[in-house]
């Protein structure tokens, strides 16, 4: 993992020529030992601790601060920082402190020491090679020569013309031979046939985004070896660029256990290479020879088709066929495997394809319906609110109309009511016209009783003629007649006197409906009911009346003791007066039917 450097002060040459250093490893580990909490559900917060350390570091901080380990009773924390100074500034800082946190009563004891790095010893190496059985110190690579590096970056080791991926085994020994000679050296990643010799992937990637690799570098003598392991204890590898900013990364640096660079491992590398490459070797012919036999059986069938085509117009439909057949038998034979792979891949997109069509439809017809729905209940607001505008049109329509009806009865009731005041007026001077009319009868009715008187004394003189022989007397009819006149005058009087209070009141009832038309001329109908009511009443008394005095008149006539001296002398004046009588009669009836008919109207 690559970290940038700010302070290269304590940066040791490795290597100028490829801008490669050396910067000395600068960690501490840092112990926090908590109290014991008391009350449940109550925690302590470690980044709170660790900001905590930090702020107890100012004005020095740590390059990186992470947490290696935490228990109930502690917390272990590992920092780095740039130089090892201010690493022992930061232990002065912390060793034997404590921490005051909020919410706490008690304070958390801080402890502060020196990282110790995990590097390989001259014991370590001299006891295993020592107590090793398969080491021979006396063979190259079977003693403590060869150091193992990891973790290297291939970019800083890789020739400046070439692939910045790809690390060169001469820069490596150009980066180590300030240690000592070297020997032998050897990048694994960088044999082709070693990742199938050893079954193992070189190609790793560290956090950063850099390609790391590993190499092993073997000295020819021992003190070379031991100087590299020396200077490399503690240190980690920094490149320097040429904008000045510097680089750093941890490397992993042990000894080899592995006899790598042995003569046998060698050489038992060499042959199975050897191997490899035959096997490729072999590999190459078999795919060459099968490229031949390709291209043979692709003549063959050259020809085949060229035959074919020869005997086309003879059997050219059965040629097609037994083609189609080899070569559908062909396929068959080598995509069978890789048919089925794509099938079962193909099946599964397909079921999930027509899930996701299936839904993606169910939903667009939830949608539709959704929006049918909508539109339905829109449609029928709609026309709910044309009903309802058609039945308020409807009902101003009836209104006006009911208006107008109203109106035209109004005006039809006005003009009936001038009719029939106009009637009532022609009734009134027919009745004053009728009256004059009978007393003008009455006067001449006296005046024709002399002569009738005559009429009858001569009629009297012809009836003393001799019947059978015998003379009868007259009877005294001259008396009678003569009394019987005054009579029938009286009652003729009397009759019209009887007439008269009935013609007032009649006249007083016109006088009243004529008062009431000019003060209220628009009275309901109801008062126009009671007034044809009255008016009824009215003429249907004055008809009784009248029939009465016509009974009256009959039976005097029928009283009177010589019927035929009536029918015969007095036939002329009766027919004047029956004439006369019935000429105001019916000019009496005429104007009053035709009234009668406009107020029924």
């Amino acid at each position: 993992m690559t970290s940038v450097v700010s302070d290269t002060a304590e940066a040791v040459e490795l290597c100028p020529e490829y801008n490669l250093y050396l910067k000395p490893i600068a960690k501490m580990t840092l112990s926090v030992a908590l109290p014991h909490l008391k009350m449940p559900g109550k925690s302590i917060s470690n980044w709170e601790v660790m900001e905590r350390l930090k702020s107890m570091v100012q004005p020095d901080q740590f390059s990186s601060l992470r947490i290696s380990k935490s228990t109930m009773d502690f917390i272990r924390f590992e920092g780095e920082v740039e130089n090892r100074s201010v690493a022992k500034r930061i232990l002065a800082r912390l060793e034997g402190k404590s921490i005051k946190l909020s919410g706490f009563t008690d304070v958390l004891k801080v402890r502060a020491a020196e990282n110790k790095v995990d590097f390989p010893t001259r014991h370590d190496w001299d006891s295993f090679f020592r107590d090793a059985k398969d080491m021979n110190e006396t063979v190259p690579g079977e003693r403590p020569d060869t150091v193992h590096l990891e973790g290297l970056p291939c970019k800083w080791f890789a020739q400046k013309d070439a692939s910045p991926d790809r690390p060169s085994e001469a820069v490596l020994k150009g980066v180590f031979e300030r240690f000592g000679k070297i020997r032998n050296a050897d990048i694994p990643m960088l044999d082709l046939y070693r990742e199938e010799m050893m079954g193992k992937n070189f190609n790793t990637f560290s956090f950063g985004g850099h390609l790391n690799f590993e190499g092993y570098v073997q000295y020819q003598d021992h003190t070379g070896f031991v100087k590299a392991m020396d200077s490399l204890r503690g240190m980690k590898l920094m490149f320097k660029g040429e904008d000045g900013k510097a680089v750093a990364c941890n490397i992993k640096v042990t000894f080899d256990t592995s006899k790598h660079l042995s003569e046998a491992s060698l050489k038992r590398r060499q042959q199975e290479r050897e191997k490899l490459q035959e096997l490729e070797r072999q590999r190459e012919e078999h795919k060459r020879k099968e490229k031949e036999e390709e291209e043979k059986r692709k003549e063959e069938e050259k020809k085949q088709r060229e035959r074919e085509e020869e005997e086309k117009e003879r059997r050219r439909e059965e040629k097609l066929r037994k083609r189609e057949q080899k070569l559908k038998e062909r396929e068959e034979k080598k995509s069978q495997k890789k048919m089925k792979k794509q099938q079962e891949e193909e099946q599964k997109k397909l079921h999930l394809k027509i899930a996701t069509e299936e839904r993606k439809l169910l939903l667009a017809q939830r949608n539709l319906e959704s929006i049918r729905l909508v539109a339905e209940l829109l449609s029928r607001a709609k026309t709910f609110r044309q009903q309802q505008m058609e039945q308020k049109r409807a009902e101003v329509m009836r209104l006006q109309q009911l208006e107008e009806r109203r109106r035209l009865q109004e005006e039809e009731l006005r003009r009936v009511e001038s009719e029939k005041a106009r009637a009532l007026d022609m009734q009134r001077k027919e009745r004053e016209l009728r009256d004059r009319l009978l007393e003008n009868l009455l006067k001449k009715s006296t005046n024709t009783q002399n002569h009738d008187s005559d009429l009858v004394l001569a009629n009297l003189h012809a009836c003393d003629t001799p019947v059978n022989g015998e003379i009868k007397p007259a009877s005294p009819i001259k008396t009678e007649n003569q009394d019987s006149k005054p009579k029938i005058q009286e009652k003729k009087m009397t009759s019209a006197e009887r007439d008269r209070p009935q013609r007032e009141k009649r006249s007083k009832e016109v006088e009243g409906d004529r008062r009431s038309r000019r003060s209220g001329g628009g009275q309901s109908r109801d008062g126009h009911a009671r007034r044809r009511s009255r008016s009824r009443s009215a003429r249907r008394r004055s008809r009784r009346s009248g029939s009465r005095t016509r009974r009256d008149r009959g039976r005097r006539e029928r009283a009177s003791p010589d019927r035929c001296r009536k029918y015969s002398h007095g036939q002329s004046s009766s027919k004047s007066r029956s004439s006369s009588r019935s000429s105001s009669r019916s000019s009496s009836r005429g104007p009053r039917r035709h009234a009668e008919s406009r107020s029924r109207r």
